[in-house]
């Protein structure tokens, strides 16, 4: 992913960065879950991705996102919608694999989303925040992380 801005000398951007590669390195399993034909572990596979974004997209919405939403209204909102289209599919693997025909092609399509919008998080949001918010705001973000972190046990890893 992106390293040519210094943006993941900052904590927090470094941190999300890691839970995006992890994400996108199980978008691949998903991928050759869908090629072998085995629904069950791309529903498998979903839950795991949910169980990283989770958290992430907490971090984003309530440390990340707020600080940049005066600058950049219209791309925060975007992002925004596209997390509820991302959760939205993922959700139906919560518990069991779903039962709907369709699904695993709503999955692999919803996941072609999702790799852009992880590229458009870190090619523009990231750089974006490392410019535009102060120490303070990044201790914001810190905040939110630490209180995802108590809440969920560990964060992503």
């Amino acid at each position: 992913m992106c390293e040519y801005c210094g943006c993941q000398s900052v904590a927090a951007i470094d941190e999300l960065t890691r839970e995006h590669d992890l994400v996108v390195n199980m978008i691949g399993d998903v991928r050759a879950a869908h090629i072998a034909g085995d629904v069950d572990r791309m529903a498998a596979v979903a839950r795991r991705i949910s169980a990283v974004l989770g958290p992430h997209t907490e971090v984003e919405e309530h440390g990340l996102f707020p600080l940049l939403a005066d600058d950049f209204p219209d791309h925060v909102a975007a992002l925004e919608q596209e997390h509820r289209r991302i959760e939205k599919v993922l959700g139906a693997a919560a518990t069991a694999t779903p039962h709907d025909a369709a699904w695993p092609r709503q999955l692999i399509e919803i996941l072609d989303l999702l790799r852009d919008h992880i590229l458009k998080e870190q090619d523009g949001v990231f750089p974006a925040a490392l410019t535009t918010l102060s120490g303070e705001d990044w201790d914001r973000v810190d905040a939110v992380r630490a209180r995802v972190t108590a809440v969920t046990g560990g964060g992503s890893r």
